[in-house]
């Protein structure tokens, strides 16, 4: 299990100024490692309760709320992380476990005990989560990320772009996802995610940005196609 306390700011830009800001923090950050030949594809299906808890408690910005997912970066991969985000006031904290494809694919036909093969009380929390409160797949969302890191406070930024959804297909390794754009083209999500806080010269840069930090989550802009959110 890895965990990780962090917090998390959230810009919208234009395609513009991403070019100009990843210009700017690449002449000080390095790549990450997935990003050393360009962008990579980020997927995640998320889950939620039988009364989407978890998206209402995100809505109504509530101090203390969770979200559950499976991440992969390739239709072909043979592993999966299956992440538990939980807000704490202002910071984030993510614990993720890497599991097996074919235990990933249990978990989005509801078979959670194959959880409990694996030696690690994550697995074992995450199972009386997901079995308590009857969790099930509710959205797939996928997209285009460039990430910029510094190793001090353990700084990633990320730009992602082509966001893209489905709620009626949960086969996370399909090649061919119905996938619609649920994010505009001419735009492209900026994150910016810090341990305790960020270094000033990283900062001085961010303070430069002439929109407002946004609270949306690509969770919630997933479920646009059953809900209405703005």
């Amino acid at each position: 299990m890895v965990e990780v306390l962090r917090r998390e700011e959230k810009y919208p830009l234009s395609v513009i100024d991403m070019s100009n800001y990843k210009a700017k923090f690449s002449a000080i950050l390095m790549p990450d490692k997935f990003s050393k030949n360009g962008s990579y594809m980020v997927r995640s299906l998320y889950f939620d309760t039988p009364d989407d808890k978890d998206f209402f408690d995100k809505l109504k910005e509530q101090n203390l709320r969770r979200k559950i997912r499976l991440r992969i970066y390739s239709p072909y991969d043979t592993k999966a992380k299956l992440e538990l985000k939980q807000k704490e006031n202002i910071f984030q904290k993510k614990r993720s476990l890497t599991i097996s494809r074919e235990d990933a694919v249990e978990l989005i036909n509801s078979n959670y005990s194959v959880l409990l093969k694996y030696d690690d009380d994550f697995a074992r929390e995450i199972y009386s989560i997901m079995c308590m409160y009857a969790y099930k797949p509710k959205s797939i969302v996928e997209y285009q990320r460039y990430a910029l890191m510094a190793k001090e406070n353990n700084i990633r930024l990320t730009f992602d772009s082509e966001i893209r959804a489905t709620e009626s297909s949960f086969d996370l390794f399909s090649e061919n996802l119905p996938l619609n754009p649920v994010f505009p083209k001419d735009k492209i999500v900026f994150e910016v995610k810090y341990d305790k806080f960020l270094l000033g010269y990283i900062s001085e840069i961010v303070s430069t940005i002439n929109v407002k930090n946004i609270t949306s989550s690509k969770y919630c802009l997933s479920r646009t196609t059953g809900y209405t959110v703005n």
